[in-house]
C-alpha cells in the first residue's frame, strides 16, 4: 500500500517512537478507548405484503428505538462507567469523550440512552431536582456524507461490481439453488413476488418477524422455529456475501476499512495531542452492519451482532513505554465481554504489529478505488463546458450583428417620425 494511507501509518509509527522515548510509566496504563456499538432493540423497518401487523401497531412507527432498547443501552452505559472507572471522570467532562452517531433516530437515541447510564449528573451538573439525566452532545453528519459508520456504502461502483461478481460465484449460485423451494414457500406466504425475493429481501422478512416475535405480536401459522432458523442462516450467508466470501480484502478496503482507518487516526491523534486536550474515549453509535463491516475488515467476524453489542478497541501503554492494542466484544447480555485477537497477533497486540496487519484493508484513495472521477476533474470539466458555452454565445451574437449590418447595407431604411415632416432618412 502506498500514498496517503501509507503516509498516515508512517506518521502514527513516528508518533509511537516519540512516545516510546518518554520516561516509562510506572506499570501498565489504559491510554485511549474507541467503542463501536449497535443500537438497541427497535421496531421493524418495514412490513411484508401479507403481514398482519402494520406500522400503527408500533408506538413510534417503524425503525424506532423501543423502551427495551433504551434500557439495553442504559445498562451498557452503566457497564462502561464501571469498566472505565478511574480512567474517565465519574462526572461528565466534555474534554474526555466524543460521541458520534449515524443520523438515524434509533442510533441517536441509543447514544443518548447510553450516556444517561454512563454519566448520571452529580453535584452542580444536576439542573433539575429529581432528574438523573443531563444533556450531552451527540455529533452526526447527513446520511449521504457518512463514510465511516453507515455500511454498506452503496455509492461505490467498484463495490457494486464486487457484489455482482460474488453473486455469480459457484458458492452463491449453489446456495440459491439449494434454497429454491424455501424461497418459493416464503414468496407465497409473504406475498412478495418471487422475482423480487432476493436474499436481502429474505433478511428483511426475517428482521420483521424477529422484532414481532420479541414483542409478542400476532404471528402467522407458517412462522415456525425451523423457518426462523432457516431465515437466520440466510441472513448470515447474505452478510458474508456482501462483506466477505469473495475478494474480502478488497471489499473491506471499500467498506469497513474506512472505519479501521478512522480508529487508527483516532489513536494517532491521542498520541500526538496533550492528553488533557484529546478525548480519552471516542464512541460510535451505529448498526449491526457497521460492526460486521469492521470485524470483517479485521478478519475476526463470527456472527451478526445482537442489539446493543459493543466492539471495544483499547490502547494500553506498557511499563516499558511501548503501546499495545486489545479488543473486546460485548453483546447485549449480562455476560462479560470476550477478548478478540487479530489472526496473526496475540490478544494484546503491539500497536506497530496491529498497524502492519490491517494495512491491507486501509483505503489509499477511496473515491479513486471506487472508480469515481475526482472532484478536481469534475470542476475542470464543468468550467470547460461553461467556457465553451460562453464562447459559442459570443460567436452567435457576433454573427447575428454582422448579418444585421449586412442587411442594412443592402437598402433597409428607417421611416422618420411625423414630427420631422415625414422625411425619409436612409441608414448607411
Amino acid at each position: 500500500m502506498a500514498g496517503a494511507a501509507a503516509a498516515g501509518l508512517r506518521s502514527l509509527l513516528c508518533a509511537l517512537l516519540a512516545f516510546g522515548a518518554l520516561t516509562p510509566a510506572a506499570g501498565r496504563t489504559l491510554a485511549f478507548v474507541n467503542l463501536v456499538y449497535r443500537h438497541g432493540d427497535r421496531s421493524p423497518i418495514v412490513a411484508y405484503p401479507t403481514d398482519p401487523n402494520t406500522e400503527k401497531d408500533w408506538p413510534q412507527g417503524f425503525g424506532q428505538l423501543t423502551q427495551i432498547g433504551m434500557k439495553q443501552h442504559y445498562a451498557l452505559g452503566q457497564y462502561l462507567q464501571n469498566r472505565y472507572h478511574g480512567f474517565l471522570n465519574a462526572s461528565y467532562d466534555r474534554y474526555e469523550i466524543y460521541v458520534r452517531s449515524t443520523n438515524i433516530d434509533r442510533t441517536l437515541m441509543s447514544a443518548e440512552s447510553n450516556l444517561a447510564g454512563l454519566y448520571p449528573p452529580q453535584g452542580q451538573q444536576i439542573f433539575h431536582p429529581g432528574l438523573k439525566w443531563q444533556p450531552i452532545p451527540v455529533h452526526t453528519v447527513p446520511v449521504g456524507q457518512d463514510k465511516i459508520l453507515l455500511f454498506p456504502l452503496k455509492n461505490c461502483s467498484r463495490y457494486t461490481k464486487l457484489v455482482e461478481e460474488t453473486e455469480n460465484t459457484d458458492e452463491y449460485k449453489k446456495t440459491l439453488m439449494e434454497n429454491k423451494d424455501f424461497l418459493d414457500m416464503l414468496s407465497k406466504a409473504t406475498g412478495v413476488p418471487r422475482e423480487q425475493l432476493s436474499l436481502e429481501y429474505a433478511w428483511s422478512i426475517y428482521d420483521t418477524l424477529f422484532c414481532e416475535q420479541l414483542h409478542h405480536k400476532t404471528m402467522p401459522a407458517w412462522v415456525t422455529p425451523s423457518v426462523m432458523e432457516h431465515l437466520r442462516m440466510l441472513k448470515e450467508f447474505h452478510l458474508q456475501a456482501i462483506f466477505g466470501m469473495y475478494k474480502q480484502e478488497e471489499k473491506s478496503q471499500l467498506q469497513g476499512g474506512l472505519l479501521v482507518k478512522q480508529i487508527l487516526q483516532n489513536i494517532e491523534q491521542s498520541l500526538k495531542v496533550t492528553p488533557t486536550l484529546s478525548p480519552k474515549l471516542i464512541m460510535y453509535s451505529a448498526h449491526d452492519t457497521t460492526i460486521v463491516a469492521l470485524q470483517m475488515a479485521l478478519n475476526i467476524y463470527s456472527q451478526a451482532p445482537p442489539y446493543a453489542s459493543c466492539h471495544m478497541v483499547e490502547l494500553y501503554k506498557e511499563d516499558n513505554g511501548t503501546f499495545t492494542v486489545e479488543m473486546y466484544y460485548k453483546n447485549e447480555s449480562s455476560s462479560a465481554p470476550y477478548p478478540l485477537a487479530l489472526p496473526a497477533c496475540s490478544q494484546s497486540c503491539p500497536l506497530d504489529r496491529f498497524i502492519e496487519i490491517v494495512k491491507g484493508v486501509i483505503p489509499d484513495d477511496w473515491d479513486k478505488e471506487c472508480g469515481h472521477t475526482s472532484n478536481h476533474f469534475k470542476i475542470d470539466l464543468l468550467l470547460g463546458l461553461a467556457g465553451s458555452f460562453c464562447l459559442l454565445v459570443l460567436i452567435f451574437l457576433a454573427v447575428w450583428q454582422y448579418c444585421c449590418n449586412w442587411s442594412q447595407h443592402e437598402g433597409y431604411q428607417k421611416v422618420s417620425s411625423g414630427i420631422e415632416g415625414g422625411k425619409k432618412m436612409a441608414l448607411m
